[in-house]
């Protein structure tokens, strides 16, 4: 990856190898899928003005851990309160992510990634150049966040301890994913450091 840099006619700009292009959009996918099967089907007996305003979501959290983390309680120390505000608030927050993960998405499409070529298909010379604006911008910092929140849950990453201790671990699946969070806060700084 060539690290977010400001580009003199506006925007930033960063260039990242094929790979990472459909690592980054695959990561984002499985954000965006997570969280569109948390907001299934409409509820039979929803409030109608809750549902003409766009809310009206589950009142009950979620029980997968990375959505309790992604959708987490208003109110810690009160169940009915927590219930009402997410019931009101949840779907209009879930949607607002969908959106910022589809963007991150979108601008690597933008930009020169494509879908369904098999791995030895790739080129590995082969480059995404994207390209953002003030919103884009905005919309990959939080997708970005979610991506690697949503990681740090599946590693039971809380601390920086617990990110050392992810890193020397043993089993190779675990370390690849614990190498891939690390990236995903290189891609992060570099995006926020392109703004200074």
């Amino acid at each position: 990856m060539r690290p977010f840099r400001k580009r003199r006619r506006g925007g930033i700009s960063a260039t990242f190898e094929i790979g990472e292009a459909h690592l980054l959009a695959n990561l984002a996918g499985q954000v965006v899928e997570l969280l569109r099967d948390r907001n299934g089907a409409e509820e039979s007996h929803a409030d109608p003005l809750a549902a003409q305003l766009g809310m009206g979501g589950p009142s009950l959290p979620p029980d997968d851990p990375v959505l309790q983390r992604l959708l987490p309680d208003a109110y810690r120390d009160d169940a009915d309160d927590a219930g009402e505000f997410r019931r009101f608030t949840e779907r209009s927050l879930t949607s607002a992510k969908v959106a910022n993960a589809e963007t991150l998405i979108g601008s690597l499409v933008d930009g020169g990634l494509t879908f369904g070529q098999l791995p030895d298909e790739l080129d590995d010379g082969d480059r995404v150049e994207v390209e953002l604006d003030d919103a884009e911008v905005q919309a990959w910092l939080k997708a970005l966040t979610d991506v690697r929140l949503s990681l740090a849950v599946r590693l039971g990453i809380e601390t920086d301890d617990d990110a050392e201790q992810v890193s020397q671990s043993d089993d190779d699946a675990t370390a690849a994913m614990s190498d891939i969070f690390e990236w995903l806060g290189y891609v992060q700084e570099t995006l926020v450091a392109a703004l200074d």
